[in-house]
């Protein structure tokens, strides 16, 4: 039994990894300031004798004993990290300093999940792991696209100077049940605007587009690479490569709730990417995995969860 510290545990992405752990036979320490996430999302594993929770901001010193450590521990959706821009980048540096300070002492594997935000607004498409980027270092996504950058750069020296066993996965648009209600990102705003009736409201012209990945499917993901061989250590991209445009996925959203909603179009956010899709070939031939869900599979389950979210709330 491997003793694995999540952090971030109580969040979207989070919950579900404590929860696949668990089911691995691992005793899981979730740690969490539920800042974003939220006590909901585990709650149906506080009496499992191998669970964990303590909360804790990780941009504090933390001193824990731990074999494995998965750093999820940052606010993911752009209304959420553009709320608090410094308190993001000092989860990605300080706090990713805080948790290599873990690693480096227990002499534990970490897994940095870090995202396609690093390549900005790209012009190479589909991204690869050997794309360095195009991000504006002043925007007002800098917060989390260089903040993961730096976070990325501290794992990689971390590792040549330090010998820590540190890996990097880059997530792609992921979503499934536990998405926050007010999470602002497009999967949940527009599943959440046709079960109310409301207006789905489109940013542009609604010609961007995106890959959106299963949650399942990204849990797979994580755990690969965290059980792959200790001589790759990536970056690697974890994503769906099947591409849609914003306006599909509007209106698929539409069809399959058989909301009345209206598409409306709104101006385009300062530095929104214009294309958005992974090479997975590197995920492929070193982890095996590809995701298997597709997108109306996924958004079934997920319309599902926020129906009844809706209700409760």
């Amino acid at each position: 039994m491997k003793r694995i510290l999540v952090t971030g545990g109580a969040g979207f992405l989070g919950s579900h990894l404590c929860e696949s752990l668990l089911k691995d036979g691992h005793y899981v320490v979730c740690l969490d300031n539920f800042l974003t996430g939220t006590k909901d999302n585990i709650n149906h594993l506080l009496n499992n004798q191998h669970f964990e929770l303590i909360r804790h901001d990780i941009v504090n010193p933390v001193y824990l004993e731990v074999d494995e450590i998965y750093n999820m521990a940052c606010p993911a959706s752009p209304l959420h990290y553009q709320q608090n821009p410094i308190k993001t980048v000092k989860t990605n540096v300080i706090g990713v300093i805080n948790v290599l300070g873990i690693a480096k002492r227990a002499k534990a594997k970490i897994l940095q999940a870090s995202t396609s935000e690093v390549y900005g607004d790209p012009d190479v498409h589909p991204q690869t792991e050997s794309y360095w980027g195009r991000v504006n270092p002043i925007g007002i996504r800098s917060c989390y696209d260089e903040g993961k950058r730096a976070a990325e750069c501290l794992m990689m020296d971390y590792r040549r100077h330090n010998a820590v066993n540190s890996k990097i996965v880059r997530i792609f648009n992921t979503y499934g049940p536990r998405m926050a209600i007010n999470d602002g990102r497009v999967v949940s705003n527009f599943i959440i605007q046709a079960l109310q009736g409301a207006d789905i409201t489109v940013y542009g012209k609604g010609t961007q587009t995106r890959s959106f990945c299963y949650v399942d499917d990204m849990i797979k993901g994580l755990i690969a690479m965290m059980n792959s061989p200790d001589d790759f250590f990536g970056p690697v991209n974890l994503g769906n490569p099947w591409e849609f445009s914003i306006l599909e996925l509007a209106q698929k959203v539409i069809k399959m709730t058989k909301s009345k909603s209206k598409i409306v179009f709104c101006d385009l956010p300062m530095d929104d990417p214009a294309q958005r899709k992974p090479d997975i070939s590197l995920a492929a031939q070193k982890l095996g995995w590809k995701p298997v869900v597709d997108l109306d599979t996924g958004m079934e389950t997920t319309i599902e969860y926020f129906n009844t979210a809706l209700k409760l709330s």
